[in-house]
């Protein structure tokens, strides 16, 4: 292990319920805010100073409140005993700049005469209750803003138009699941990306990424397979990952590491599914939603033959990356793949009679799905590790129901030509986006 420097189609979509969404006015998380205010109170300088030494540790400084006298210059011993960066910037504009694991910066406050507050602002620390409030001596209090204002500006506001045409220019990912190879050992190498993405038609925003893409690429093997898995901080905050398909103890292979670093993550799969990897960095809800998440398959044994296979990851959308969003539950949009709608617009391809297997994972990060196919039924249904049904039971099944970070897979067999709409049951969120279509053609 190591960590060093580097240098349309829309016949099938009249049969799903459809909707158009208004996104809300989102706000960015990082930077810090222009409109907390520092109580300004006139006070003579006392010619003295008080240096408090600040630990971070946590997701927490140590301690959150400081009290000096009236007049007294405050200088900021910030030490990080996090595994992560941080820094601290107070209203009146000083700020240490940020600092990373095992670092310590000095803060020159200036002559405190009132109520000051003070926080990180790396993106959704802040949020995460990264706060600290500096008073003086008989200085009156001001309360401290809440923790969803900690936005440098507000974006305009975005609607979301799930039916909207995204134009003849668009091209949906490809779903199809990668193949399985001969080999033993996997190697991996994920670049962590800031990119500008489509999400949506119309609808641009910048996501955290694993390789550029939302999800990251899927990665496939079978159980007693190694994966050597090379992690390179392309980003500008810290990022980390953690592959729910290996068991091992997380202290190191899943912390976080700094803008131009790597690390190199080793496991062998001992189970079969469909595993979820996502961003191992604190608040894991911020880097989940911001589109830090992919799915590994690890084949289960025996794994029959299908004539088509696809890949859907169902996930949140939250405009401008709002940590309040996300915390109340109350995504702008649902995704596929990474994109509202996508295969509604761009159909997967099939042909009456094929056998199709679709691997299912929900990325959440907080919402459940139950996935149906309109005008088909499963013969086959595997979730978490087992199968539930089988081709040679007498009974069939609907939907499968998987919770945040849950896999499984489903079969069918078309019947005939047509437009086989698929969707989230929980039918609010089908409206968000969490739908599509499969176009069967005849043989």
């Amino acid at each position: 292990m190591s960590d060093r420097p580097l240098g349309g189609l829309a016949t099938g979509a009249a049969l799903v319920v459809l909707a158009v969404l208004t996104g809300v006015a989102a706000q960015r998380v990082t930077g810090g805010d222009p409109a907390t205010a520092a109580a300004t109170t006139a006070v003579a300088a006392t010619g003295h100073t008080t240096t408090v030494a600040v630990t971070v540790e946590n997701m927490r400084y140590h301690p959150q409140q400081i009290t000096v006298p009236a007049g007294d210059r405050l200088v900021i011993d910030l030490i990080n005993h996090d595994q992560r960066r941080h820094d601290l910037v107070l209203a009146t504009g000083a700020k240490t700049g940020p600092i990373g694991a095992g670092r310590t910066a000095r803060l020159d406050a200036g002559v405190i005469g009132g109520t000051v507050a003070g926080w990180c602002s790396l993106p959704g620390h802040r949020q995460a209750g990264m706060t600290l409030s500096i008073s003086a001596t008989g200085s009156a209090s001001v309360p401290e803003p809440h923790p969803a204002t900690g936005a440098a500006s507000p974006e305009p506001a975005a609607t979301v138009d799930t039916m909207a045409d995204p134009g003849p220019a668009f091209q949906a990912r490809d779903a199809t699941a990668p193949p399985l190879h001969a080999g033993r050992l996997h190697r991996i190498t994920l670049h962590v990306r800031q990119v500008e993405l489509e999400v949506a038609p119309g609808v641009r925003q910048t996501m955290w990424t694993y390789n550029g893409t939302v999800p990251g690429p899927t990665i496939r093997g079978r159980i007693g397979d190694t994966f050597v898995v090379t992690l390179i901080n392309d980003g500008t905050v810290d990022h980390g990952v953690d592959f729910h398909a290996g068991a091992l103890a997380p202290d190191e292979p899943m912390r976080p590491i700094e803008p131009g670093r790597r690390l190199t993550y080793r496991f062998t799969a001992t189970k079969a599914g469909i595993w979820m990897y996502h961003c191992s960095t604190m608040p894991m809800l911020l880097h989940l939603a911001n589109g830090m998440y992919g799915a590994v398959i690890i084949d289960p044994p025996g794994l029959s033959r299908a004539d088509r296979e696809y890949v859907l990851v169902q996930s949140e959308l939250y405009l401008g990356g709002d940590l309040a969003a996300m915390r109340a539950d109350r995504p702008d949009a649902m995704m596929f793949n990474g994109y509202a709608a996508q295969y509604t617009h761009r159909p997967l391809a099939a042909r009456a009679g094929d056998r199709v297997r679709i691997w299912l994972l929900d990325a959440g990060p907080n919402r459940d799905t139950s996935f149906h196919v309109v005008g088909a039924q499963f013969d086959t249904v595997y979730a978490e590790g087992r199968y539930q049904l089988r081709p040679a039971d007498p009974g069939g099944a609907q939907v499968l129901t998987l919770g945040p970070a849950a896999g499984g897979f489903v079969e069918t067999v078309l019947p005939q030509p047509g437009h086989y709409p698929f969707v989230t049951h929980a039918m609010a969120d089908a409206d968000r986006g969490a739908r599509g279509t499969i176009e069967a053609t005849a043989r």
